[in-house]
């Protein structure tokens, strides 16, 4: 297994991107799990009025966020959690959240972190509004939270994402340092 992933690691973004066709079937997604396992790249420089904080949200507060960014890309796992499980959740110390915010302290993205020990932490939601994309937001953000995330010390960041999911996704979690280490068919019930 471990040399089919290093196999998997030296091809480039380009071919794997022709091996992995994505699914036009609402039905069966395809989900690639990825995994970080080293430092994230460098931090791209921002020149802007935005900032990115941590932040403690109320059930409603993260639900509109979670709405704004997911509703394109038909997010709904949080939706679907009983309010007061999402609650505590989101007030544990294995929740982290990095917000977006604007000048006007308007929310423009979160990058959501599941701590489930020292060892693993999982990147659970990441997104902008769709009024976000194209201004090197995203790679900002994510990036961002990367290297706050890795002063832990974890073995390993990892994720999965899908072809539901935003074109540019795939390639910016690789490009961060996210590492593909399997692909396969699902149904989009808990994604």
């Amino acid at each position: 297994m471990e040399s089919l992933v290093a196999h998997w690691a030296s091809v480039s973004t380009t071919v794997r991107s022709r091996l992995i066709v994505p699914t036009v079937n609402d039905t069966v997604v395809r989900v690639s799990y990825l995994e970080l396992l080293q430092a994230p790249a460098p931090l791209p420089a921002h020149v802007g009025p935005e900032r990115i904080s941590t932040a403690k949200m109320p059930v409603e507060e993260y639900l509109d966020l979670y709405r704004r960014v997911g509703q394109p890309l038909r997010w709904d796992q949080r939706l679907k959690m009983p309010r007061q499980e999402l609650q505590r959740l989101l007030q544990s110390p294995r929740s982290q959240i990095y917000v977006l915010q604007d000048s006007s302290d308007g929310t423009l993205g979160l990058c959501e972190f599941e701590r489930g020990d020292l060892q693993e932490v999982e990147l659970k939601n990441f997104g902008l509004v769709p009024a976000a994309y194209g201004r090197g937001l995203g790679p900002w953000l994510l990036l961002t939270a990367l290297h706050q995330e890795w002063q832990l010390r974890p073995k390993r960041i990892w994720l999965h994402t899908d072809n539901w999911d935003h074109p540019a996704a795939l390639p910016l979690y690789e490009k961060a340092g996210f590492l593909i280490y399997l692909v396969r068919d699902e149904p989009p019930g808990n994604l």
